[in-house]
Formats: C-alpha cells, structure tokens, sequence
C-alpha cells in the first residue's frame, strides 16, 4: 500500500486505524501512569471477561459495552470492598451460565472459558509472586494475549473486529513495555 498524498487520504487512513490508535494511546497511558503488576493483571482480566461477554451474548458489538461494565465491575468492587478478581471472576461465572441459558454456541463459549481460566493462571502468578516477577509474568501473558486477540481480527470471530485490533494494539506495547520497567525498576 503507498503512502497517502493528499490530507483527505491521510485522515482516512487515521479513521481506518482508529482502533490500532486508541489501543497504542491507552498503553502508553498506562505505562506513563506505573504500569504496575496489579493494572496490568486487571487489564489482561478484563480483557478475556469482554471476550466471554461477547461469546456468551453472541452478540460481537457487545464487547465494546463489556470493556465500560468490566470497569465498573471492577470500580464498584473496589468501592463496596470486593476484590477486582473476586468481582471479575464471579462476572465470568455468570456470563458462562448466561451463555448456556442462551444456548451460545459451545465451541466459542468454551474456548473463551478455557482462555478466562489460562489466562487467570498467569494472573494470579503474577499477583502471587514478587512485584518484580509479577509484572514480568503480566507483561508476558499480555502480550501472548495479542495472538488471541490476532487469531480473532484475522478469523472475525466472536468479538468485533475494532475491539481484537486495539486490543492488540494495547497488549503487545503495554506488556513490553511492563517487561522493560521490570528490568529497568
């Protein structure tokens, strides 16, 4: 693809990549904000709890909403004295019962389950373990999300194309990124 000529062209191409932008924006936030181990393991949790919603809904355009109600689930935890995990944990629950109530199909409802669990191991290891190693273990498991993220833009699956691409735009960056402040901290 050549590079655009004229400022039409360009900002075409800016609105095309709108997605890449914001998730390249929110990691460089991130990282400039601490980038800790704990932002990071809520971050990646999130992440595959919006991958569920959006499975057990059927519903691809639904991951957007998912991102503001993981959140909120995740604010209004903190706020009552719920643990994130706890608060998004037990979210994954009821959306895998919600998925089976409404009959989502099974074959993307369960990877995106087993992809919550797998995913949840490499959180809580990094929870669990020195702040050092912790946000180590973070930022590899975020970024080994982008391939999720990757195999599920290229396949157009389960969630909408715009939300796999920045999210991989967000996971590859700001779990690098975690990688270089552990070893640089």
């Amino acid at each position: 693809m050549s590079a655009p000529t004229s400022t039409a062209d360009r900002r075409h191409l800016v609105l095309r990549r709108w997605p890449a932008a914001l998730g390249v924006a929110v990691a460089i936030l991130s990282l400039a904000t601490g980038g800790d181990r704990e932002s990071l393991a809520i971050t990646l949790s999130a992440a595959v709890g919006c991958y569920l919603a959006a499975a057990a809904l059927g519903r691809p355009w639904t991951v957007w909403p998912a991102v503001l109600g993981a959140s909120l689930v995740v604010v209004i935890g903190e706020l009552i004295g719920i643990a994130w995990w706890a608060g998004l944990g037990g979210t994954s629950a009821v959306l895998v019962i919600v998925g089976l109530a409404l009959r989502a199909p099974r074959s993307a409802l369960l990877a995106q389950a087993f992809a919550v669990a797998g995913f949840g191991c490499a959180v809580a290891i990094s929870v669990l373990v020195t702040p050092r190693v912790g946000l180590v273990v973070a930022g590899l498991a975020l970024a080994s999300h982008a391939v999720w993220d990757a195999i599920h833009l290229r396949r157009r699956l389960v969630v909408a194309p715009s939300l796999a691409e920045a999210c991989m735009f967000l996971d590859v960056p700001l779990g690098l990124g975690a990688i270089v402040l552990a070893f640089a901290g």
